[in-house]
């Protein structure tokens, strides 16, 4: 299937062509119309096509023409077996028929000639299942190809959490979720159909733009782990892929087995598969359908078909055997994970708030007092924000140090961010002019909106660490972190008025606007510490 072009390799990246047919299944002396077709506006000038068996690389069936510029090639020294060009004029799309011989799954292989220096080889179409007429419709699907896709009989809205633990094994999250009512929900089950064949029927949904996936473990780590995985390939199809992963690498295609009874689909963002396999579970340290596994649930992105790291992930709490009836836990997030978020919480939602509040509403309750020649109010102001400095920095160090890996979407990113520019805060006010220089406003604006910009991204990474780790069906955490968030504005809004006020009441008793900005900073806190406390409760539970 390769062009002797000298001394130059086939194209690795994704072919910008495509193989589909008419069919899905065949049966004997049926006709498959075949069509070849750039995907893209790069034509192609050449190619190669095959029928195989499906894992085999000898051709099946026949063709015939049906446009010109083509002719039929004997391969194999079977005539009529493949389909190539005439001329290298310029093409687009080009439909054949193929005629079956065999009662066997087929795929169609192909290769494309774009240019001298450009062409793609074995590019493949969805396999074409054989049906045998004596056997009541039933369809054979293939036994060896790495991935498949399916077209018919989408499963998404049938896959539900009925009799989980009855007589089915289910995994979720968040925790008990039904899949069929809740769009949000990442679900798996397993549920044994044959204990003499080991067939165990398969499930798994959620909302990804490009993936879902289950695997099995001999530990809650990445590593030699059996995989399925559930994607939208380029073409849009949704294709079932069987991987192997050998650590914190992009899993190892492998064959897709025996595996039938195949469903999937994508809809409204919501990728599903179901499927029953027979095949032996294997982690290359443990291998059978009735040993025990931990149960890896993973979802991310791909581009171009091609998976890409997850962006979400969540473990079973302990090993269990997928033939058993089950409702699996997750396992809790370890203790380092939930001391970084506590320390971010206390941070920017208590400590980093009391110092910016001092800085700029309290100065006037300090008004003339020092301390070692400082103004009292400066004092706290650096105090505080040092300790929320380096809060920041020992959370920041304990969750890298923990996962050791870039992982979690946006989070990671927004706390990279807020570890940056809370390193350079202290540092820029070290170099700060005098009060008395001509450009010591520059500074002023700078740190204020730094700081306001900091305030901003802790904010919305601490939303996005509880989203990752809030596992309840009503994202309770979540909702107390909107309201502590919609406290402190409103406790904003009310002390900037009061600064106004008083700026336009000047000659209004300055005990009477201490005693103002003194409730509200108590009042302030009484709220904060008490939404404070209930989130590091949550994040201790979850």
């Amino acid at each position: 299937m390769r062009p002797f072009h000298s001394g130059l390799s086939p194209q690795t990246v994704p072919a910008p062509y495509t193989v589909t047919t008419d069919h899905s299944s065949y049966r004997l002396g049926d006709e498959v119309k075949v069509q070849i077709r750039a995907a893209s506006s790069k034509a192609f000038i050449g190619f190669l096509l095959q029928a195989r068996e499906a894992g085999g690389r000898s051709p099946v069936g026949s063709f015939t023409l049906t446009t010109g510029g083509t002719q039929l090639l004997p391969c194999s020294q079977r005539p009529n077996s493949a389909v190539s060009h005439t001329s290298d004029s310029v093409k687009t799309s080009i439909q054949m028929t193929w005629r079956s011989e065999d009662m066997k799954p087929i795929q169609f292989h192909a290769s494309f000639v774009q240019n001298y220096r450009t062409f793609w080889v074995d590019v493949t179409s969805p396999a074409i299942n054989f049906t045998d007429d004596n056997s009541g419709g039933s369809t054979h699907l293939p036994t060896t190809p790495t991935t498949t896709i399916y077209q018919p009989a989408p499963p998404v809205g049938s896959i539900i959490n009925a009799d989980c633990g009855v007589t089915k094994l289910c995994f979720s999250q968040p925790s008990n979720c039904n899949p069929a009512a809740n769009a949000e929900c990442y679900f798996m089950s397993a549920m044994m159909l044959s204990p003499t064949a080991a067939a165990i029927h398969y499930e798994m949904t959620g909302p990804s733009d490009g993936y879902v996936s289950f695997g099995f473990s001999d530990d809650q780590m990445m590593g030699n782990d059996d995989i399925y995985i559930c994607g939208i390939a380029s073409d849009g199809m949704v294709r079932l892929q069987h991987a192997f992963s050998r650590g914190k690498t992009t899993p190892q295609a492998i064959p897709l087995g025996n595996v039938s009874d195949l469903r999937a689909s994508v809809l409204n963002g919501v990728i599903s598969c179901s499927f029953t396999s027979i095949n032996i579970v294997s982690t290359q340290r443990t291998t059978g359908f009735n040993k025990t596994y931990y149960i890896l649930f993973a979802h991310g992105p791909n581009s171009n078909g091609r998976i890409q790291l997850h962006t979400g992930t969540f473990i079973s709490s302990d090993k269990v055997d997928i033939s058993t009836p089950w409702i699996v836990r997750k396992a809790g997030w370890p203790h380092i994970i939930k001391v970084h978020g506590a320390l971010m919480l206390i941070a920017w939602m208590t400590l980093g708030s009391l110092g910016m509040m001092v800085a700029r509403y309290l100065k006037g309750v300090t008004k003339r007092q020092k301390l070692c020649g400082k103004d009292v109010w400066f004092l706290v102001h650096v105090a505080v924000m040092s300790v929320t400095t380096a809060a920041t920095i020992i959370a920041f160090i304990l969750s890298f140090s923990y996962v050791r890996a870039w992982s979690g979407g946006a989070h990671p990113v927004l706390g990279c961010l807020v570890m940056i520019l809370s390193f350079l805060q202290p540092i820029v006010a070290l170099l700060r002019c005098g009060p008395q220089h001509p450009r010591r406003f520059l500074f002023n604006w700078f740190h204020a909106l730094n700081g306001v910009f900091i305030k901003v991204l802790a904010v919305a990474a601490i939303f996005t660490g509880l989203k990752l780790i809030d596992s309840s069906l009503d994202q309770w955490l979540m909702k107390v972190m909107g309201g502590l968030v919609g406290w402190e504005v409103l406790f904003y809004i009310l002390l900037e008025v009061h600064l106004k006020w008083k700026f336009t009441n000047a000659d209004t008793l300055e005990s009477k606007m201490i005693k103002v900005d003194v409730l509200l900073m108590a009042l302030f806190f009484l709220g904060n510490i008490t939404f404070l406390v209930t989130l590091l409760v949550g994040i201790g539970m979850s």
